[in-house]
């Protein structure tokens, strides 16, 4: 019996060497979760007018075709931004039908269509705090605001109420602030500005200011955009002047001064033809990075990215 039990007991023991009660599995390095980056890419244009000779084309040919050239650009950004120059109501156009220097070829109305129009083609923000907006009064920048809400196209610079768009997209907080030459306030932008910093956002100006036609800013337009920079603008853009301007960093903020045309009807100069799209990705810390994209205005109102440009028009 102890022989029998000393020989069990080897047994055991070999199994046990052979397959131990616990076996610690070797050390793997598990990788960390990867975090989408939080950031937003947004296109920004300058000034867009539906009036006039686009309001002629966009019955001939839908309104779609205004932008058919340039939508799979426009579409690839979260959001497009861009200058309303005029209002958006329900009264027959006066400029239709008019000529350069003709006392209507300066009054503007785009039809009721545009807000949805817009919205089709991811301009789902617009400034209206310019030199038209006012063009058929209160009632005018009313409809235009009733008119955008219900396309659900934001809007800022309102002349009622000088208001700010502000919100979240891709994780990241911004300010679309406007300062308006014809009506505004540089105080009041400057505070708006330093306001929304103030609250954890990014602030952008966009402007409506300076010498239309001139292809450089003038003085008090810099002196203008180095004080919004000062506040805390992370980028600040401009319109009115119908032409591309100069760029430049002050106080760490891109500032271009004009971007020129984006939807318009100007062809008597080259330079009221090439305007100027920024793609720009903002992050939590600010502007990432800023792609310059060149475009041009066709004779048969499209826009369209230069590098498409059929040169034979």
């Amino acid at each position: 019996m102890e022989l029998l039990a000393v020989a069990v007991a080897a047994v055991v023991a070999f199994f046990m060497a052979l397959f131990p009660a616990h076996v610690t599995a070797p050390s793997v390095a598990m990788p960390e979760p990867q975090m989408r980056p939080r950031q937003v890419e947004v296109i920004f244009g300058g000034d867009m007018l539906f009036d006039r000779t686009v309001r002629t084309v966009t019955e001939q040919e839908g309104g779609d075709f205004i932008f058919s050239c340039a939508d799979a650009m426009l579409g690839r950004a979260d959001l497009v931004v861009a200058n309303l120059e005029g209002p958006i109501t329900d009264e027959p156009s006066v400029s239709q039908g008019t000529k350069m220097g003709d006392s209507d070829n300066y009054t503007f109305t785009q039809p009721l269509a545009t807000a949805a129009l817009l919205a089709a083609h991811n301009v789902r923000l617009v400034n209206i705090g310019n030199n038209h907006i006012m063009d058929f009064g209160v009632a005018g920048a009313r409809a235009t605001i009733a008119a955008l809400t219900s396309a659900g196209v934001g809007y800022f610079g309102d002349p009622l109420q000088a208001s700010v768009a502000e919100g979240t997209w891709g994780g990241v907080r911004l300010a679309f602030i406007n300062y308006n030459e014809f009506g505004g306030s540089d105080e009041k932008t400057v505070t708006q500005v330093r306001e929304a910093k103030a609250r954890g956002a990014l602030p952008v100006v966009y402007a409506h200011w300076g010498v239309e036609y001139a292809t450089t800013s003038p003085t008090y337009v810099r002196d203008l955009a180095h004080r919004f920079a000062e506040a805390g603008a992370v980028l600040i853009v401009g319109s009115h002047p119908h032409v591309v301007q100069e760029h430049e960093i002050y106080h760490g903020a891109h500032i271009y001064y004009s971007l020129g045309n984006f939807i318009f009807d100007q062809y008597w100069d080259e330079t009221v033809t090439r305007g100027l799209l920024l793609d720009v990705v903002f992050t939590q810390g600010g502007v990432q990075s800023i792609e310059e994209v060149p475009i041009t205005l066709e004779r048969d109102r499209r826009t369209c990215p230069y590098t498409s440009m059929d040169t034979g028009s």
